[in-house]
């Protein structure tokens, strides 16, 4: 196969820019032998040259950027320092000025995707993210190459192993969700403080960036319905094994009426679905087209091996397409329309509801005449003794109601109704159940 030389830059060289050189240079010859490329790493930016680095004490090291933006010779700039910015400002500058971009970045991607495309418009460069979602998953470029042909009715996914971990570990054992979060930061599956994780932040940016290229038309995360799973406790899994129901965090993107569903959060979902078997810190998205039906894409969301492997997979597309004059590969803007995305309250789904009661006479009669108030029928109903922190003292019940499905602003209504009645205690839960 013909050689091709490709010289590259990293911006970064935190756990994942190391990952990536270590893959470059390890994997060189299988690489070369499937390519023909031979990838040259030119410089790599980092904000301390002097501090030392075993094992990569040969590498072009420069704190100043404009040594990678102004030399021509380098075509590809690998964006790896995270955040905002300045890694926005650094990789609008690439792409104006000519440079392909690739990036693991969700941050940027999600909220400024529009802004890198513009930039990569008027240098005619191109830009490649499949490390944004899901880690080494290969998802995005399927999306977007693979099932192009398909015209794609929902994605729905666990793109956040913190949570699902932590939610694995409250089925699987029954532990509390503190208890489940202190073990997930001791093995580094939790950030000390997991805030963009457990209230869903993360899994919201990335089903931004699903569902702009699922659905041709850009959804940032402030459009994206966000809940986090500091609610869910090992009752309500409990309850929910009782159904035949898994609970996950999903991330949840679907076209209806050509308006588009974006929702984060804590779902009951049946134990027989493919993705309720996505158990500790692994990944999946499941994805429904047209004419294509189910498909499902599984592995590791994130850590420094399968994300170096989603980055140099990028970096291979956009060094081929370097090579061939007048080719863009798969990686072109494809927020072709504008569709509406719904308010919360216009989502219809089923519902879990977890009541404390007074035991006393009458009170199912005031619960069903508040749901009925609002024209919301009850499919399910079961109900026990004591609260969910409360010993059997006789003097309260607790009652689970599950719902047929419902518009979203219905079922709060309700909600409110219930809380109104002095006899039910406390609303301690509502959970959506995707169908």
């Amino acid at each position: 196969m013909e050689q091709h030389k490709m010289r590259i830059a990293l911006l970064g060289m935190g756990t994942v820019g190391t990952g990536v050189v270590k893959l470059l240079r390890e994997h060189y010859e299988i690489i070369n032998m499937k390519t023909g490329l031979n990838v040259e790493v030119a410089k790599v930016l980092v904000r301390d040259a002097s501090r030392s680095r075993p094992g990569l004490e040969d590498l072009p090291l420069t704190e100043e950027v404009n040594e990678i933006l102004e030399d021509p010779s380098i075509q590809i700039v690998v964006e790896l320092m995270g955040g905002i910015e300045p890694a926005r400002s650094y990789m609008v500058a690439a792409l104006r000025a000519g440079k392909t971009v690739v990036t693991a970045n969700k941050d940027v991607v999600s909220e400024f995707g529009k802004d890198l495309y513009d930039a990569g418009d008027v240098g005619d460069a191109e830009l490649y993210f499949e490390a944004s979602v899901g880690g080494g998953i290969p998802v995005l470029r399927p999306l977007k190459e693979s099932l192009s042909a398909n015209k794609m009715q929902k994605v729905m996914g666990i793109v956040n192993g913190t949570t699902n971990y932590i939610l694995t570990q409250m089925s699987q054992f029954g532990r509390p969700y503190e208890e489940a979060l202190r073990e997930a930061q001791a093995l580094g599956y939790a950030e000390p403080d997991p805030t963009n994780d457990v209230q869903g932040f993360d899994a919201g940016r990335k089903l931004a960036i699903l569902a702009s290229i699922a659905f041709m038309s850009r959804v940032k995360p402030g459009m994206v319905y966000t809940e986090g799973i500091t609610r869910i406790t090992p009752r309500d899994i409990e309850y929910g094994k009782r159904f035949g129901w898994s609970v996950k965090l999903l991330a949840i993107g679907k076209e209806v009426d050509g308006q588009i569903e974006a929702r984060v959060h804590p779902a009951f979902i049946a134990s027989e679905h493919p993705l309720a078997a996505v158990a500790g810190s692994l990944n999946a998205i499941f994805a429904v087209g047209d004419p294509v039906g189910e498909t499902m894409f599984y592995g590791r969301g994130a850590g420094a091996g399968p994300t170096a492997s989603s980055v140099v997979g990028d970096l291979i597309a956009a060094a081929l397409s370097k090579r061939t004059p007048g080719r863009r590969a798969g990686d072109a803007c494809t927020c072709l329309f504008h569709k509406q995305v719904m308010d919360i309250g216009q989502v219809v789904s089923r519902y879990y509801l977890r009541l404390s009661c007074a035991d006393q006479s009458g009170v199912l009669a005031r619960i069903a005449e508040a749901f009925g108030a609002e024209d919301v029928s009850i499919a399910n109903m079961v109900q026990g003794s004591g609260g969910p922190d409360r010993e059997d003292t006789g003097e309260d019940a607790e009652l689970v109601l599950v719902t047929h499905s419902v518009l979203e602003a219905k079922l709060q209504a309700v909600v409110r109704r219930l809380q109104s009645i002095p006899e039910v205690l406390a609303v301690e839960n509502v959970i959506r159940v995707e169908a």
